[in-house]
């Protein structure tokens, strides 16, 4: 690491400026995985973030504090990023230690709560992926062919009303076509791939994080012994 006042003044603005691209960066990945999902919450990858958004807004305040010498402004983001580093590690780690049984059990949990509170959500991701129910039984094992429950569904919402080359259009009293599937077989290899991104870039990035906040004490230290110096 840098050993004098210059260096570390310069390694810290440099720092931030990454920072910036990288908030931006996690804010994009997370919220691709986020998107891929739809009608899955995905509290993890929410997590990460909302470390971006924080990331992105601490960046300017460190910037602002290592060009001015500002020792409260450093102070203050050095604890913040600590902190951002904390939560960030934490979530990247859950995020890639979480295994098929947990992806299921978010998946499913998300479905039926925006089945009972925001049905539009279920539509949408219907819509999207061209899939018919959610495709996970009682105890969790996946299926790919439709239900009765889950063609009642889509035929009581219109869900594929506007969509008549769509796989899963159907009509009332007709049969569903072969080819329409569950939405779990669509959306089980991107919430998948989300995580894994979303989990593999936050833990990555985390340590240029602690590397920021060991640069911010040292530069600090330089800033007050030059006042002592004065």
């Amino acid at each position: 690491m840098c050993g004098g006042f210059t260096c570390s003044k310069n390694t810290l603005v440099g720092l931030n400026v990454i920072y910036i691209l990288v908030s931006f960066l996690m804010i994009g990945v997370a919220v691709h995985g986020k998107v891929s999902g739809i009608v899955t919450s995905l509290p993890i990858v929410g997590g990460i973030t909302a470390c971006g958004v924080f990331l992105l807004m601490i960046s300017v305040i460190g910037l602002i504090g290592a060009v001015r010498h500002h020792q409260v402004l450093l102070f203050f983001y050095m604890v913040v990023l600590f902190l951002i580093f904390l939560i960030q590690f934490s979530c990247s780690c859950a995020a890639l230690a979480i295994n098929e049984g947990d992806e299921i059990k978010l998946i499913k949990s998300a479905w039926k709560t925006a089945e009972t509170k925001s049905p539009s959500l279920v539509i949408q991701a219907e819509q999207t992926f061209d899939c018919c129910g959610l495709g996970l039984g009682e105890d969790n094992i996946p299926y790919l062919e439709p239900t009765a429950d889950d063609q009642n569904f889509t035929i009581a919402n219109d869900v594929f009303k506007n969509y008549p080359d769509a796989e899963c259009y159907h009509a009332a009293n007709t049969s569903m076509k072969t080819d329409c599937h569950t939405c779990y077989s669509h959306i089980s290899d991107k919430v998948d791939s989300g995580f894994n991104a979303a989990g593999g870039l936050g833990l990555f990035f985390s340590f240029t994080e602690l590397f920021g906040v060991i640069c911010t004490h040292k530069y600090r230290l330089y800033i007050r012994d030059m006042g002592e110096f004065a």
